[in-house]
Protein backbone atom coordinates (compact mmCIF):
# COMPACT_ATOMS: atom_id res chain seq x y z
CA UNK A 1 0.00 0.00 0.00
CA UNK A 2 1.04 3.67 -0.90
CA UNK A 3 0.39 5.93 1.94
CA UNK A 4 -0.34 9.46 0.55
CA UNK A 5 0.65 12.30 2.87
CA UNK A 6 -1.27 15.41 2.90
CA UNK A 7 -0.86 18.29 4.92
CA UNK A 8 -3.60 20.70 5.71
CA UNK A 9 -3.94 24.30 8.01
CA UNK A 10 -5.71 23.08 10.85
CA UNK A 11 -7.50 26.09 10.98
CA UNK A 12 -8.21 26.15 7.31
CA UNK A 13 -8.61 22.46 6.07
CA UNK A 14 -9.15 22.13 1.66
CA UNK A 15 -12.60 20.51 1.86
CA UNK A 16 -11.48 18.95 -1.28
CA UNK A 17 -8.45 16.75 0.70
CA UNK A 18 -10.72 16.29 3.15
CA UNK A 19 -13.98 15.08 1.17
CA UNK A 20 -10.62 12.80 -0.32
CA UNK A 21 -9.59 11.25 3.14
CA UNK A 22 -13.73 10.59 3.97
CA UNK A 23 -14.38 8.95 0.44
CA UNK A 24 -11.34 6.85 1.89
CA UNK A 25 -12.96 6.09 5.25
CA UNK A 26 -16.45 5.29 3.67
CA UNK A 27 -14.89 2.40 1.06
CA UNK A 28 -13.18 0.97 3.91
CA UNK A 29 -9.79 2.50 3.90
CA UNK A 30 -7.71 3.75 6.64
CA UNK A 31 -6.69 7.59 7.07
CA UNK A 32 -4.48 9.50 10.71
CA UNK A 33 -5.52 11.99 11.32
CA UNK A 34 -4.85 14.86 14.12
CA UNK A 35 -7.07 15.37 16.98
CA UNK A 36 -5.89 17.44 20.24
CA UNK A 37 -4.36 14.92 22.62
CA UNK A 38 -2.79 12.53 19.66
CA UNK A 39 -3.10 11.38 16.24
CA UNK A 40 -5.88 8.62 15.39
CA UNK A 41 -5.79 5.79 12.75
CA UNK A 42 -9.43 5.94 11.28
CA UNK A 43 -11.96 3.40 9.93
CA UNK A 44 -15.46 3.38 9.61
CA UNK A 45 -16.43 2.46 12.90
CA UNK A 46 -19.68 0.63 11.79
CA UNK A 47 -17.93 -1.61 9.21
CA UNK A 48 -16.16 -4.87 10.40
CA UNK A 49 -13.63 -5.38 8.08
CA UNK A 50 -12.50 -2.09 7.89
CA UNK A 51 -12.23 -1.69 11.69
CA UNK A 52 -10.19 -5.36 11.56
CA UNK A 53 -7.76 -3.25 9.03
CA UNK A 54 -6.93 -0.61 12.12
CA UNK A 55 -6.01 -4.04 14.51
CA UNK A 56 -4.15 -5.43 11.70
CA UNK A 57 -1.95 -1.87 10.77
CA UNK A 58 -1.20 -1.50 14.86
CA UNK A 59 -0.59 -4.76 15.95
CA UNK A 60 -3.22 -4.53 18.28
CA UNK A 61 -4.94 -7.16 20.24
CA UNK A 62 -8.31 -8.08 19.07
CA UNK A 63 -9.74 -7.35 22.76
CA UNK A 64 -8.76 -4.14 23.09
CA UNK A 65 -11.86 -1.96 22.35
CA UNK A 66 -11.49 1.30 20.12
CA UNK A 67 -13.08 4.95 20.48
CA UNK A 68 -15.56 6.05 18.58
CA UNK A 69 -14.97 9.37 17.63
CA UNK A 70 -18.42 11.85 17.01
CA UNK A 71 -18.63 15.28 15.08
CA UNK A 72 -21.89 15.83 17.25
CA UNK A 73 -22.94 15.47 20.68
CA UNK A 74 -26.53 14.01 19.05
CA UNK A 75 -24.77 11.31 16.98
CA UNK A 76 -24.66 9.38 20.27
CA UNK A 77 -27.52 8.43 20.43
CA UNK A 78 -28.29 6.54 17.66
CA UNK A 79 -24.95 4.56 18.76
CA UNK A 80 -25.34 3.86 22.68
CA UNK A 81 -28.05 4.10 25.54
CA UNK A 82 -26.86 7.84 26.99
CA UNK A 83 -28.86 8.58 30.23
CA UNK A 84 -29.84 11.85 31.23
CA UNK A 85 -26.53 12.38 33.23
CA UNK A 86 -23.74 11.86 29.98
CA UNK A 87 -26.23 14.07 28.42
CA UNK A 88 -24.83 16.63 31.12
CA UNK A 89 -21.39 15.72 30.44
CA UNK A 90 -21.53 15.47 26.83
CA UNK A 91 -22.87 18.99 26.68
CA UNK A 92 -20.47 20.09 29.52
CA UNK A 93 -16.93 18.60 27.84
CA UNK A 94 -17.67 17.66 24.07
CA UNK A 95 -15.95 18.69 22.22
CA UNK A 96 -12.84 17.78 24.09
CA UNK A 97 -10.74 14.78 25.42
CA UNK A 98 -12.87 13.85 27.63
CA UNK A 99 -14.33 9.71 26.37
CA UNK A 100 -17.60 8.51 27.64
CA UNK A 101 -18.25 4.65 28.04
CA UNK A 102 -21.71 3.66 27.71
CA UNK A 103 -23.59 0.46 26.95
CA UNK A 104 -23.93 -0.10 23.00
CA UNK A 105 -26.97 -0.48 20.60
CA UNK A 106 -26.46 -3.97 18.61
CA UNK A 107 -25.48 -1.29 15.37
CA UNK A 108 -21.72 -1.31 16.77
CA UNK A 109 -20.01 -3.95 15.28
CA UNK A 110 -18.19 -6.44 17.93
CA UNK A 111 -15.55 -6.00 16.85
CA UNK A 112 -15.30 -2.35 17.33
CA UNK A 113 -16.42 -2.78 21.25
CA UNK A 114 -13.25 -5.27 21.79
CA UNK A 115 -16.41 -8.02 21.87
CA UNK A 116 -17.55 -5.99 25.07
CA UNK A 117 -21.25 -4.55 25.41
CA UNK A 118 -20.01 -1.35 26.09
CA UNK A 119 -18.96 1.41 23.70
CA UNK A 120 -16.23 4.27 23.98
CA UNK A 121 -17.27 7.52 22.46
CA UNK A 122 -15.83 10.99 22.25
CA UNK A 123 -15.62 14.39 20.44
CA UNK A 124 -12.29 15.58 19.54
CA UNK A 125 -11.62 19.23 19.66
CA UNK A 126 -9.76 19.58 16.33
CA UNK A 127 -11.16 20.92 13.50
CA UNK A 128 -9.53 18.53 10.71
CA UNK A 129 -10.82 15.94 12.99
CA UNK A 130 -14.74 17.25 13.09
CA UNK A 131 -14.70 18.11 9.69
CA UNK A 132 -13.14 14.88 8.45
CA UNK A 133 -15.48 12.75 10.26
CA UNK A 134 -18.34 14.93 9.14
CA UNK A 135 -17.57 14.83 5.65
CA UNK A 136 -16.93 10.66 6.45
CA UNK A 137 -21.35 10.72 7.36
CA UNK A 138 -19.86 7.67 10.40
CA UNK A 139 -18.46 7.87 13.30
CA UNK A 140 -14.80 6.83 13.19
CA UNK A 141 -13.05 4.37 14.98
CA UNK A 142 -9.61 5.30 15.81
CA UNK A 143 -6.88 4.40 18.64
CA UNK A 144 -3.57 6.45 18.50
CA UNK A 145 -2.01 6.24 14.83
CA UNK A 146 1.14 4.16 16.09
CA UNK A 147 2.69 0.34 16.06
CA UNK A 148 0.69 -1.04 19.23
CA UNK A 149 3.01 -0.70 22.68
CA UNK A 150 5.35 1.87 21.25
CA UNK A 151 5.20 6.21 22.37
CA UNK A 152 1.75 7.25 20.91
CA UNK A 153 2.22 9.74 18.03
CA UNK A 154 1.75 14.03 18.11
CA UNK A 155 2.81 14.93 14.93
CA UNK A 156 2.77 13.84 11.95
CA UNK A 157 6.63 12.37 11.07
CA UNK A 158 5.95 10.30 13.93
CA UNK A 159 3.02 8.64 12.38
CA UNK A 160 4.57 8.18 9.30
CA UNK A 161 7.77 6.50 10.82
CA UNK A 162 5.69 3.65 12.28
CA UNK A 163 2.65 3.47 9.49
CA UNK A 164 3.87 4.31 6.10
CA UNK A 165 2.52 1.64 3.63
CA UNK A 166 0.10 0.25 6.18
CA UNK A 167 -2.81 3.27 5.61
CA UNK A 168 -4.09 5.09 2.57
CA UNK A 169 -3.64 8.33 4.07
CA UNK A 170 -1.90 10.16 6.33
CA UNK A 171 -3.16 14.03 7.07
CA UNK A 172 -0.99 16.16 8.54
CA UNK A 173 -2.11 19.06 10.73
CA UNK A 174 1.08 19.53 12.52
CA UNK A 175 1.58 19.21 16.11
CA UNK A 176 -1.14 18.69 18.75
CA UNK A 177 -2.34 20.47 21.90
CA UNK A 178 -2.51 18.04 24.71
CA UNK A 179 -0.15 15.24 23.61
CA UNK A 180 -1.65 12.17 26.09
CA UNK A 181 -4.48 10.17 25.27
CA UNK A 182 -8.71 11.24 26.65
CA UNK A 183 -9.47 10.88 29.95
CA UNK A 184 -11.94 7.82 30.02
CA UNK A 185 -14.98 7.68 32.42
CA UNK A 186 -17.20 5.03 32.11
CA UNK A 187 -20.73 5.93 32.69
CA UNK A 188 -23.03 2.96 32.28
CA UNK A 189 -22.90 2.58 36.02
CA UNK A 190 -24.65 3.74 39.09
CA UNK A 191 -20.99 5.75 39.83
CA UNK A 192 -18.86 6.72 37.26
CA UNK A 193 -15.56 4.99 37.20
CA UNK A 194 -12.42 6.67 35.89
CA UNK A 195 -11.63 4.09 33.72
CA UNK A 196 -8.26 6.02 32.73
CA UNK A 197 -6.82 9.30 33.44
CA UNK A 198 -6.01 12.08 30.65
CA UNK A 199 -6.19 15.40 29.45
CA UNK A 200 -9.15 15.86 31.05
CA UNK A 201 -8.29 16.23 34.96
CA UNK A 202 -10.33 14.35 37.05
CA UNK A 203 -11.06 17.14 39.67
CA UNK A 204 -12.64 19.16 36.75
CA UNK A 205 -15.12 15.85 35.79
CA UNK A 206 -15.66 15.58 39.85
CA UNK A 207 -16.67 18.65 40.55
CA UNK A 208 -19.25 18.83 37.92
CA UNK A 209 -20.28 15.39 38.42
CA UNK A 210 -20.91 15.98 42.43
CA UNK A 211 -19.28 13.13 43.15
CA UNK A 212 -15.56 11.63 43.59
CA UNK A 213 -15.30 8.82 40.33
CA UNK A 214 -14.79 5.33 41.36
CA UNK A 215 -11.74 3.62 40.71
CA UNK A 216 -12.43 0.52 38.46
CA UNK A 217 -11.54 -3.28 38.97
CA UNK A 218 -10.03 -5.48 36.49
CA UNK A 219 -13.27 -6.63 35.05
CA UNK A 220 -14.28 -3.21 34.90
CA UNK A 221 -11.20 -1.85 33.36
CA UNK A 222 -11.34 -3.62 30.14
CA UNK A 223 -14.03 -1.27 28.82
CA UNK A 224 -11.31 1.38 28.81
CA UNK A 225 -9.14 1.26 25.07
CA UNK A 226 -5.25 1.25 25.77
CA UNK A 227 -5.25 -0.29 29.48
CA UNK A 228 -4.71 -3.94 29.40
CA UNK A 229 -1.00 -3.62 27.60
CA UNK A 230 2.13 -2.61 28.38
CA UNK A 231 1.66 0.95 26.12
CA UNK A 232 3.59 4.06 25.66
CA UNK A 233 7.27 2.15 26.02
CA UNK A 234 10.30 3.46 24.13
CA UNK A 235 12.99 1.03 22.65
CA UNK A 236 14.74 1.73 26.06
CA UNK A 237 14.19 1.36 30.34
CA UNK A 238 12.20 3.76 31.45
CA UNK A 239 13.04 4.34 34.84
CA UNK A 240 10.95 6.48 37.13
CA UNK A 241 12.55 8.93 39.98
CA UNK A 242 10.37 10.78 42.61
CA UNK A 243 11.75 14.40 43.91
CA UNK A 244 13.55 13.79 47.29
CA UNK A 245 14.32 10.11 46.43
CA UNK A 246 17.86 8.77 45.88
CA UNK A 247 18.43 7.72 42.07
CA UNK A 248 18.44 4.24 41.24
CA UNK A 249 19.30 3.21 37.64
CA UNK A 250 20.91 -0.35 38.45
CA UNK A 251 23.69 -1.32 39.36
CA UNK A 252 26.79 -0.40 36.60
CA UNK A 253 24.40 2.37 35.17
CA UNK A 254 26.25 5.40 34.35
CA UNK A 255 24.05 8.59 34.65
CA UNK A 256 26.03 10.12 32.02
CA UNK A 257 24.47 7.53 29.72
CA UNK A 258 21.11 8.06 30.56
CA UNK A 259 18.70 11.16 29.31
CA UNK A 260 16.38 12.82 31.92
CA UNK A 261 12.49 14.46 31.54
CA UNK A 262 10.86 16.31 34.12
CA UNK A 263 10.04 19.47 36.39
CA UNK A 264 12.32 19.81 38.79
CA UNK A 265 16.07 19.98 38.57
CA UNK A 266 17.66 16.29 38.06
CA UNK A 267 19.03 14.50 40.44
CA UNK A 268 22.38 13.66 38.93
CA UNK A 269 24.98 14.71 35.81
CA UNK A 270 22.67 13.14 32.72
CA UNK A 271 24.01 12.71 29.34
CA UNK A 272 21.21 14.83 28.22
CA UNK A 273 18.40 16.67 29.87
CA UNK A 274 14.22 17.65 28.64
CA UNK A 275 12.89 19.97 31.64
CA UNK A 276 9.16 21.45 31.01
CA UNK A 277 8.29 24.68 32.64
CA UNK A 278 4.82 23.01 33.48
CA UNK A 279 2.63 19.51 33.47
CA UNK A 280 0.87 20.71 30.90
CA UNK A 281 4.04 21.26 28.43
CA UNK A 282 5.42 18.01 30.40
CA UNK A 283 2.62 15.89 29.00
CA UNK A 284 3.15 18.11 25.28
CA UNK A 285 6.26 16.88 25.00
CA UNK A 286 6.28 13.48 26.74
CA UNK A 287 5.84 11.25 23.73
CA UNK A 288 8.06 13.00 21.84
CA UNK A 289 10.62 12.83 24.16
CA UNK A 290 10.48 8.90 24.25
CA UNK A 291 11.26 8.56 21.21
CA UNK A 292 14.22 11.37 20.06
CA UNK A 293 15.85 10.17 23.49
CA UNK A 294 15.59 6.25 22.70
CA UNK A 295 17.51 6.73 19.86
CA UNK A 296 20.51 7.71 21.97
CA UNK A 297 20.27 7.18 25.21
CA UNK A 298 20.69 4.15 27.17
CA UNK A 299 17.74 4.61 29.57
CA UNK A 300 15.34 7.39 30.06
CA UNK A 301 14.46 8.54 33.67
CA UNK A 302 11.15 10.05 33.76
CA UNK A 303 10.44 12.65 36.95
CA UNK A 304 6.64 11.60 38.74
CA UNK A 305 4.67 14.17 38.28
CA UNK A 306 2.06 15.52 40.89
CA UNK A 307 -1.28 13.79 40.07
CA UNK A 308 -3.39 17.68 40.05
CA UNK A 309 -4.70 17.95 36.50
CA UNK A 310 -2.72 16.38 33.73
CA UNK A 311 -0.44 14.97 36.29
CA UNK A 312 -2.70 11.76 37.04
CA UNK A 313 -2.45 10.97 33.20
CA UNK A 314 1.48 11.29 33.02
CA UNK A 315 1.75 9.38 35.74
CA UNK A 316 -0.47 6.74 33.82
CA UNK A 317 1.34 6.74 30.73
CA UNK A 318 5.22 6.89 32.48
CA UNK A 319 3.86 4.03 35.07
CA UNK A 320 2.85 1.64 32.06
CA UNK A 321 6.20 3.05 29.90
CA UNK A 322 8.30 1.58 32.72
CA UNK A 323 6.87 -1.70 33.13
CA UNK A 324 9.16 -4.67 32.68
CA UNK A 325 6.17 -7.04 31.65
CA UNK A 326 3.35 -6.69 30.15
Amino acid sequence: MKTLRLELDPWNPDPSVLENAAEVIRRGGLVAFPTETVYGLGANALAPEAVRKIYAAKGRPPDNPLILHLSRPEQAEELVYVDERARRLMSAFWPGPLTLVLKARDCIPSVTRGGLDTAALRMPDHPIAGALIEAAGCPIAAPSANVSGRPSPTDARTVWEDLQGRVDILLDGGPVRVGIESTVVDVSTERPLLLRPGGMSREVLEEFLGVPLGVPDGQSKRRSPGMRYRHYAPAVPVRIWQPGDPLDLGEGQNPEEWAFMGLSEPPAGFGHILQFTSAENYARGLFTGFRTLEAAWRGIVAEWPSEAGVGLGLRDRIRRAALEGK
